[in-house]
């Protein structure tokens, strides 16, 4: 084996000329981000649409909720097997295949979801189940390549644009579906291109073309790690390896991380942040609209929903970023501190929606996206902060890509049983319809809408209070993983601690 300054002696330490390597570290970290964007409009595309998918093909929650659950837990499932995979293949060749294999299952969804076959829901589980799993991909080969280009201290900091990233592409879907549900108009030079009014399930023929653009651009200006642009970052501690090209034994990888406490413990606060962040994700549309009649197309409903869509990225890039921040400067690279924190805000922000919705405090749509905004930022603070910096941390970048595979994992674990667990819940524990609501439907079915009246007649809606006393024990449960793991590790340099 090569020692470390024979593998460095031809290359440039990135120390040596740092403008010119943030430059490039800068443009593979870009590209990057843009693919991992990419990944959501053809992620969070389900939920978006949930309320027309529920009326247009006759689901109710629970089955709605079976088309989430499926492709989170095979998510799950693929981040644990992909992650161990992705420290063999390299990050870019990961992203590549899971970003070629969405772009196929979302036309796929799109396309049978036009169709009549007895077996619709079958049929939409499966995909949405293969989806979920070749999607798997992309995280663990994004963290592994960011891995070997920033060093600890830096990854807290990065990790929060990571999430930013990573909103952009929920951002998208957000404007994206109302956009195409009113149509729209793009005016150029010469002519203007309209676009009418689309049905719904083009948000699953759309945002796949834009992956398919995005992975293109992605593999010309990627590398997998500093050496291959012709750099040298000298690791911290036991991560500075001799030969970058040198594959980890798939059983060393394994045991060197499974045999990690303190990876166990993130994985199990990441589980706690994955069942509220779907929580909130996956259902916020159907509350916004069965409880505050908020929806994509209407008059001053329409703004609430505006600001949601638009303001539940923004603040959660916002949290993402200065949580990384603290982590990186405040507290020295420590990450359970901060996590504790913002554990403890889902806890707050998500009581205060249960005495919302039983009047113990004032009650408006507005609250309810100001109080939906504060779950979610929270949430996705840790999400970047423990799925991101603490597994680049754990696994070094010879192992990064199963450390976060298996912390990922338990997240979607725990998505995975918001989706299905919810739905079951949410449907036993209903609520009669408003006649307001029922006489919106009716015109539906008078207009030539396909429900029938006695469904109409009794037509249930989600109950607010108990979709958000679903949350709050993980919250709680979070935050005290979070709070053992900084006793554990107080007054240590524990990575991932």
């Amino acid at each position: 084996m090569n020692a470390p300054s024979e593998i460095s002696q031809n290359l440039t330490p990135a120390t040596d000329d740092p403008l010119k390597f943030r430059l490039r570290r800068g443009r593979n970290w870009f590209f990057l981000g843009l693919t991992y964007a990419s990944y959501y409009l053809c992620r969070y595309n389900l939920s978006i649409i949930a309320p027309e998918l529920k009326e247009t093909l006759g689901f109710n929650n629970l089955q709605y909720g079976m088309i989430d659950a499926a492709r989170s837990w095979a998510y799950a499932l693929g981040q644990f097997v992909n992650g161990l995979f992705t420290d063999r293949l390299g990050g870019k060749q990961a992203m590549t295949i899971g970003a070629i294999g969405t772009v196929i299952l979302n036309f796929l969804f799109g396309f049978t979801a036009w169709s009549n076959i007895s077996w619709l829901l079958f049929a939409l589980i499966l995909i949405r189940l293969t989806d979920g799993y070749v999607q798997a991909f992309g995280a663990p080969g994004f963290i592994k390549i960011n891995t070997a280009w920033f060093k600890r201290r830096e990854r807290g900091s990065f990790s929060g644009i990571f999430g930013i990233m990573i909103n952009l592409g929920q951002t998208g879907v957000g404007q994206l579906a109302p956009m195409l549900a009113k149509g729209f108009a793009v005016p150029l030079i010469f002519f203007t291109i309209t676009v009418p009014h689309l049905d719904w399930r083009y948000m699953f023929i759309i945002p796949p073309c834009i992956v398919l653009i995005v992975i293109v651009l992605m593999n010309l200006a990627v590398k997998n790690h500093p050496e291959e642009a012709g750099y040298y970052v000298a690791h911290d501690e036991d991560e500075a390896c001799a030969d970058p090209h040198e594959k980890i034994q798939l059983r060393e990888v394994f045991i060197r991380i499974a045999s990690n406490p303190i990876v166990w413990i993130v994985a199990g606060a990441y589980f706690c942040t994955g069942f509220v962040r779907a929580a909130i994700y996956g259902w916020y549309a159907i509350y916004l609209k069965e409880t505050w009649h908020v929806t994509k197309i209407g008059s001053g409903a329409a703004l609430f929903w505006w600001f949601a869509t638009i303001m539940l990225p923004v603040m959660a890039s916002a949290g993402s970023l200065a949580s990384g921040v603290i982590s990186d400067k405040l507290v020295r690279g420590r990450r359970a501190p901060v996590a504790t924190v913002l554990y403890l805000f889902q806890a707050c922000f998500t009581a205060f929606a249960i005495m919302m919705s039983e009047h113990l405090i004032p009650a408006s749509a507005a609250i309810a996206v100001v109080l939906i905004l504060g779950i979610h930022t929270s949430c996705n603070a840790t999400h970047s902060i423990l799925g991101s910096a603490a597994a680049m941390d754990l696994g070094g970048r010879k192992m990064a890509g199963f450390s976060s595979g298996v912390i990922d994992s338990f997240q979607y674990i725990g998505a995975g049983l918001s989706g299905l667990g919810l739905g079951k819940l949410l449907d036993t524990l209903s609520l009669p319809a408003s006649p307001t609501q029922i006489s919106d439907a009716m015109i539906g079915y008078a207009s030539g809408g396909t429900g029938r009246m006695l469904e109409i007649l009794s037509m249930k809606v989600i109950n607010p209070t108990f979709w958000f006393a679903s949350m709050l024990p993980w919250c709680v449960i979070g935050m005290v993983l979070m709070a053992y793991l900084w006793w554990r590790t107080r007054g240590t340099n524990v990575r991932g601690g």
